[in-house]
């Protein structure tokens, strides 16, 4: 999947008006992401998007492996893309969704493995919601 394919689809997925938005969502989404798990991780899951795109994860990130839950995550995604939280969360979802349609299952696996999925630890499974019931394609019929 190329650069133009995925922002396209992160846009026609979130119904945006513009690339720009699209790559809003998808910059604020992987960078958090990047700040949370470790340097090596984010390695893996960036090498399988597109160039544009898997800097978000390595480059755009100055201390991997930082230790906050899924409420600060949306919190940063929240003031990154500048929209509000549950539409932060939301777009999180979907960008995450996509994600883990095009890296190897042994990278979205190792991904899991970092974020605690409980309900009272860190409620990472949030993140993969979209995911967990099946994917974008399944949940709307694409």
């Amino acid at each position: 999947m190329n650069f133009d394919e995925f922002t396209g689809t992160v846009q026609h997925r979130l119904e945006l008006p513009g690339t720009g938005q699209a790559v809003r969502a998808i910059r604020a989404t992987l960078s958090t992401l990047g700040e949370r798990i470790p340097e090596g991780d984010a390695r893996n899951i960036a090498s399988s998007l597109p160039m544009e795109v898997d800097w978000y994860l390595t480059g755009a990130v100055h201390e991997h492996g930082q230790r906050f839950d899924w409420s600060a995550f949306v919190d940063r995604v929240t003031e990154i893309e500048g929209v509000d939280r549950p539409e932060a969360a939301y777009h999180a979802q979907v960008v995450v969704d996509l994600v883990c349609s095009v890296v190897p299952e042994a990278d979205v696996r190792q991904l899991r493995d970092q974020l605690p999925e409980s309900e009272d630890d860190e409620n990472w499974g949030k993140l993969f919601g979209i995911v967990d019931a099946g994917g974008w394609e399944a949940t709307h019929g694409e």
